[in-house]
């Protein structure tokens, strides 16, 4: 179970199976049609939907769904506080690369399931084929940042600065921007689970 956690609270889960686990990190796949949950507001819209302001006081709950996009690789290197994403587009070919700004991953596991707990900082960057880049959700970013209290981000200079650091990585065309599993292809007899496992919703280790 891939999930992010805001403050304590499940914001969003994802089954996935584990294509590599070594000394570089832990990469995983999530296939379309993936059952999911993801946290919204009372009214079913989500965080993304209203200000910020409004979501703090809007009551939440986890309500279940579909990965309804393409195939994607996520690689979360060991001790780093970001995960990189492989984008597919809709024929299922690599598109570009996403860096999702996290707090390191933690792990767990009960037996039956098992999973790691990332929290999402929301300041991500795209980096295209030919190395590229641009920051993405930094209006929302800039939002949350003035409310402290509430907001699960408690440094701002530290997040930059690992997206800085990564693209420098990108810049230079080095691992993972370097095509290394852009052509990846999950192995045929992987199926779709019909829904999360008992357990998926276990008390979050962040």
């Amino acid at each position: 179970m891939h999930r992010n956690v805001r403050r304590g609270r499940i914001g969003w889960v994802r089954p996935a199976r584990v294509v590599l686990d070594d000394d570089r990190g832990l990469l995983l796949w999530l296939a379309r049609a993936s059952p999911v949950a993801n946290e919204v507001a009372a009214d079913g819209r989500g965080m993304r939907a209203m200000p910020f302001s409004e979501w703090l006081g809007a009551g939440y709950r986890l309500v279940p769904g579909r990965w309804n996009g393409p195939g994607l690789l996520k690689f979360l290197p060991t001790g780093a506080a970001h995960s990189v994403w492989w984008f597919r587009d809709a024929g299922d070919r690599f598109c570009h690369w996403y860096v999702n700004l996290e707090e390191p991953g933690v792990r767990w596991d009960d037996g039956a399931v098992a999973g790691v707990d990332i929290v999402d900082q929301d300041l991500d960057v795209v980096v295209r084929p030919d190395l590229s880049w641009e920051w993405k959700d930094e209006e929302e970013f800039v939002e949350r940042l003035a409310f402290p209290e509430h907001y699960w981000v408690p440094d701002e200079k530290a997040v930059r600065a690992e997206g800085e650091r990564v693209i420098r990585l990108a810049e230079a065309g080095e691992f993972p921007f370097d095509g290394t599993w852009c052509d990846f292809t999950p192995p045929t007899d992987w199926g779709v689970p019909d829904e999360l496992p008992v357990g998926w919703d276990r008390r979050p280790v962040r």
